[in-house]
């Protein structure tokens, strides 16, 4: 097979990558290890920007998202009993959308075969050759037999384990990394969430947060130290525990109920610079990874697509080779301010096992300040709902 853009990852990046170029005449295909049914299976953030609101706009593919999504105009950050509202809506004048990263990846999985987006499942063994060169190749494996895709770019969207990262030589690239010394034990129950707006919680037994996936389905999140196992943590213990954390208001209004998901997840910020080497570029977490704090997992995903979309369309429609050369550049510039701001509220809203009193007060003067100050408000307003492309 040869392709202009082969994509390597059909999760939520590569998708939506595959679906700008074709939208464009450009020709692509995406490749993925494992079988569609797994890739939806895995349950992720449900906070859209208003960028990947808006490019599933752009390709007609919101209808879904704007019957079942949920318009969010603000959000909350707690303290023991003080509640501080962020009115995203009143500062920004923009607001974001709920709507599960699963569902959104199902919109764009179900429209592929009629807008001719070829999608390759169960590809293993997957290897990029020649990334150095202007004629790279895949190879994989697919029904016992050995195959190749030539292309003129390949596009790794195949997350921080994928092969994509791995191609880059060591010498042509740099890693920033910090691994934060818990982990966030989520739960997802079929129960209406405690507040029609996210709450983020500092307390003293721990970080807490209370979201949702729709009006009858909810997301909660504690932080616990990595040592600590699923198994040990029936679900009678999470609520309770999430009771305590998120204040009285929150807990009297909180519906239990069985889960239908449980893990913990460790949290680090990571970034690989560049996010291009030859004619392999990377999008999403095959280049960085941000601590769910903030909402920006997905998101920063959708703004490196829109920037790598951008620059295929102008090397294969007006044969603009700076485009492609700006590519890295233009998308560390988001990523690190997205980076910023999910480390700063991180700092913010957990107790970490180092800290003293401190670094208590220090929290406790910035939240005062969050509080009082419309600036500080609109400073992470504007971040909360997503820098401009």
């Amino acid at each position: 097979m040869k392709v202009d853009v082969a994509i390597i990852g059909a999760g939520p990046a590569g998708l939506l990558l595959g679906h700008l170029l074709r939208a464009e005449g450009i020709d692509c295909a995406v490749l993925e290890r494992r079988t569609g049914a797994h890739v939806l299976s895995r349950i992720r953030a449900g906070v859209l920007e208003q960028v990947t609101a808006g490019l599933m706009e752009r390709l007609g593919l919101d209808a879904r998202m704007k019957a079942e999504g949920l318009p969010h105009e603000g959000f909350n950050l707690a303290d023991g009993e003080r509640l501080i509202r962020i009115d995203v809506k009143a500062l920004t004048g923009k607001e974001v959308v709920v709507y599960g990263q699963t569902e959104l990846t199902r919109d764009l999985m179900d429209a592929a075969a009629n807008r001719g987006l070829d999608v390759i499942y169960e590809a293993a063994d997957v290897a990029l050759r020649d990334i150095e060169s202007d004629a790279p190749y895949v190879t994989y494996s697919r029904d016992g037999g050995g195959q190749r895709i030539d292309a003129r770019f390949i596009v790794g969207c195949d997350g921080f384990h994928g092969p994509s990262r791995q191609a880059v030589p060591a010498s042509a690239g740099r890693t920033f990394e910090q691994v934060y010394p818990f982990g966030w034990l989520g739960i997802l129950a079929d129960v209406p969430p405690c507040n029609h707006e996210l709450i983020y919680a500092n307390h003293e037994r721990g970080f807490a947060l209370a979201s949702m996936r729709s009006e009858t389905r909810s997301r909660y999140y504690i932080d616990v130290p990595l040592t600590e196992q699923i198994e040990d943590w029936p679900d009678d213990r999470i609520w309770d525990e999430l009771a305590v954390r998120l204040g009285p208001d929150a807990a009297a209004a909180m519906t239990r109920g069985p889960s239908i998901e449980k893990s913990i997840a460790p949290l680090r910020s990571f970034v690989f610079e560049p996010m291009r080497h030859g004619s392999l570029m990377l999008c999403g977490d095959a280049a960085h990874i941000v601590p769910p704090t903030g909402a920006k997992g997905l998101n920063l995903a959708a703004s490196d697509v829109y920037y790598a979309a951008e620059a295929l369309t102008g090397f294969f429609k007006a044969n603009d080779n700076d485009a492609i050369a700006a590519y890295s550049a233009r998308a560390l510039a988001r990523v690190w301010k997205s980076e910023r701001f999910s480390w700063a509220l991180t700092k913010l809203m957990h107790r970490f096992p180092g800290d003293g009193s401190f670094e208590r007060r220090m929290q406790i003067a910035e939240l005062d300040y969050i509080a009082s100050s419309e600036a500080a408000q609109r400073s992470i307003a504007e971040n909360y709902v997503g820098l401009p492309v």
